[in-house]
């Protein structure tokens, strides 16, 4: 129970900083104050309601050690595995799963019914908890990793607050390279969750020191001086798993939603990074209704636009004369890319598959 009470306690901490911190920057650009006030307004129920589903769930926890008994199976795990011996079953457990909901004020605006995936209520924050998990156990599962190993990865973020979580529950070490431009709060939230935080300066993929290759050379350092299975290099970009996992439990479970509705999904719509996460829901949704159209939502600074659009991978910010040391001069963190990853080509492997692309610019995200 103290447990979990230290660490619903750092998480309130970090998203008290990170709403303020987020409230600056958009003041800073100069954006309407009655947008800087929703987005702080949204995050503090957001983060209220997991601090309270935390501390429940601790309290439960307590209740089923005072009793010797077992609660229902979490979702994915199995009865068996819901015991208190078992490192994985709590937290692990509610990862997926999360609502479809209507929005009213879209859905009036555009005449048509529009849903959201709420994967902010997975238990790490993100839609990368159903990442993390599924390729920190199939590596278990492969022996490609052991229980006392370190997984690694180069984030810009949401995936190493998954993977830290998701290493911590499984008896895993965990170490996270990240740029360091990206959000103080986020590789802080890393650390409360006992990862090893490493930021290093923005630079391209091709650079050695690029935080994607800084996390694979920690892994194979782990390998070289503990032996096969101590280090792993989760590699999202390249990892099918990425694509799997979406496959298996996002896509499955918006179709399902769907038809409890007994509704038609005529449309997905979804921003990329690594690509995992259109290409393995699209796969799914266009499985089940071949009618239905998988488009992508690009943030400015990103050439997957171009790539579904003109299948050149480019981007303006790349013109000569115009290339940045940085290109992604945007609000967004952790979507956009200007390379094509394993997982993206998953969705361009199969003619018809993606439908089309809409570039969102700063300003449309913002006052989405």
């Amino acid at each position: 129970m103290n447990a979990w009470l230290t660490s619903c306690a750092r998480v309130g901490i970090t998203t008290s900083s990170l709403l303020r911190t987020r409230f600056e920057r958009m003041r800073e650009r100069g954006l309407a104050a009655a947008h800087a006030y929703a987005s702080v307004a949204v995050g503090v129920v957001v983060g209220a309601y997991l601090a309270t589903w935390w501390l429940s769930r601790a309290r439960a926890d307590d209740a089923d050690d005072d009793c010797g008994g077992v609660r229902n199976a979490p979702r994915h795990v199995s009865k068996t595995a819901s015991s208190r011996g078992a490192e994985d079953a709590d937290v692990l457990g509610a990862i997926g799963n999360t609502p479809l909901t209507r929005v009213a004020s879209l859905s009036a605006l555009t005449g048509c019914d529009i849903y959201v995936k709420c994967e902010f209520l997975n238990p790490g924050g993100s839609v990368k908890d159903r990442v993390a998990l599924t390729i920190v156990r199939n590596a278990l599962e492969n022996g490609s990793l052991v229980r006392g190993g370190v997984v690694t990865e180069g984030t810009a973020g949401s995936t190493g607050v998954s993977l830290a979580m998701v290493a911590k529950a499984m008896g895993l070490k965990c170490f996270v390279a990240m740029p360091d431009d990206a959000a103080l709060e986020k590789s802080v939230l890393v650390e409360a969750y006992g990862a090893t935080v490493e930021r290093v300066r923005p630079v391209s993929i091709a650079h050695r020191d690029h935080f994607v290759n800084v996390a694979r050379r920690k892994a194979n350092d782990a390998v070289a001086e503990h032996g096969k299975g101590y280090g792993y290099f989760a590699d999202q970009f390249e990892n099918l798993a990425n694509f799997q996992a979406h496959y298996d439990t996002t896509g499955r479970e918006i179709s399902i939603d769907m038809r409890t509705r007994k509704k038609t999904l005529d449309a997905f719509v979804c921003a990329c990074g690594t690509g995992g996460t259109l290409a393995g829901v699209g796969a799914r949704l266009k499985e089940e209704n071949p009618a239905c159209q998988i488009f992508l939502a690009d943030p400015q600074g990103s050439g997957l636009f171009n790539r579904v659009t003109r299948g050149v991978m480019y981007d303006a910010a790349e013109a000569e004369g115009k290339r940045l040391k940085n290109p992604f001069d945007t609000v967004t963190e952790g979507v956009g890319i200007n390379r094509v990853t394993e997982n993206f080509k998953m969705l361009l492997k199969t003619p018809g598959m993606i439908s089309g692309a809409v570039k969102v610019s700063d300003t449309e995200a913002v006052a989405m």
